[in-house]
């Protein structure tokens, strides 16, 4: 079975099993039920398909999916905005998604550069494909107590570095957030042996990966809140919310956004200053200085 439409099938059948008769408006069908889920049968019927139809999708036998069956499936199962754009991507011909061969090195876009520049008062971080860091301001390392240098994965700092899930109070909200997106992304691109290899890293690596993965949840630059625990400054919270510029859709500018007047908004500037000196002082705090107060 190709590897697209194993993915397919996997991610039609995890959709199924979490919705019921009842939650889909409809009269379970008679017989023992092993799952609470719908049966394949059932949910044919609600998308207007054939029974065997809809097993050749579900078991990856059927080569091409038409726009009009996914639209049905996306109703019938009641997809969110999200999913259906990531079952229209598993859905697309494999012959449009082919390998296209090495790609260029990353590039960060100007203009984010720019508007990054313009928002050094709060952290920011400039993201690219399968997370890679194209950029950041020393205000982000600071609060996230790691350098996240450009040219390393986001992804990886998240996962395998355990200051990460010390640091974010609410490590696991964050964490399964970007499981998702990375989902999202391999649907995008399937033959992104990079990416593939960066999944199979994490998820070998860690437990909650593979199970956030399994779940076949997806997600699409995910608003979130950020709960920080930063050793000087107490604890920090941050509405994450991304930018994504108009020259290229892959990359995207994760902006740490703050209430004005509240306590994190207050010590922001305190901790601004106190990177920005480190930065100068190559990352060696001069001695006797003292990290900002709490506030």
């Amino acid at each position: 079975m190709p590897a697209d439409r194993a993915a397919l099938g996997a991610f039609l059948r995890s959709r199924r099993d979490r919705l019921t008769p009842a939650q889909a408006g409809i009269t379970a069908f008679p017989g023992p039920r092993r799952v609470p889920g719908l049966r394949k049968e059932e949910l044919a019927v609600l998308a207007g398909l054939s029974p065997d139809h809809y097993s050749r999708l579900e078991q990856g036998r059927q080569p091409t999916v038409s726009e009009d069956v996914v639209d049905a499936l996306s109703r019938a199962l009641q997809l969110d905005d999200v999913e259906r754009a990531h079952l229209r991507d598993l859905a697309a011909p494999s012959a449009r998604r082919r390998w296209a061969g090495p790609e260029a090195a990353q590039r960060p876009d100007p203009g984010m550069l720019r508007l990054a520049g313009a928002l050094d008062h709060v952290p920011v971080l400039l993201l690219g494909r399968r997370s890679e860091v194209l950029a950041r301001n020393a205000l982000l390392s600071e609060v996230l107590g790691a350098p996240v240098e450009p040219g390393s994965s986001f992804a990886r700092w998240l996962f395998l570095d355990p200051q990460a899930r010390r640091r974010i109070v609410n490590w696991a909200d964050f964490a399964a957030a970007a499981v998702g997106a990375l989902r999202f992304e391999v649907g995008r691109r399937p033959q992104d042996r990079q990416l593939t290899g960066l999944v199979a890293e994490l998820r070998a690596a860690d437990a909650d990966v593979a199970r956030w993965w399994d779940d076949q949840r997806v997600t699409f630059r995910t608003s979130l809140t950020k709960r920080v625990d930063h050793p000087a400054a107490g604890r920090l919270e941050f509405g994450i919310e991304s930018v994504v510029g108009p020259h290229d859709p892959d990359q995207r500018l994760v902006v740490y956004t703050v209430e004005a007047d509240s306590p994190t908004a207050r010590v922001l500037p305190l901790l601004a200053s106190w990177a920005l000196e480190q930065r100068g002082a190559e990352r060696v705090p001069p001695a006797g200085r003292s990290r900002p107060p709490a506030p």
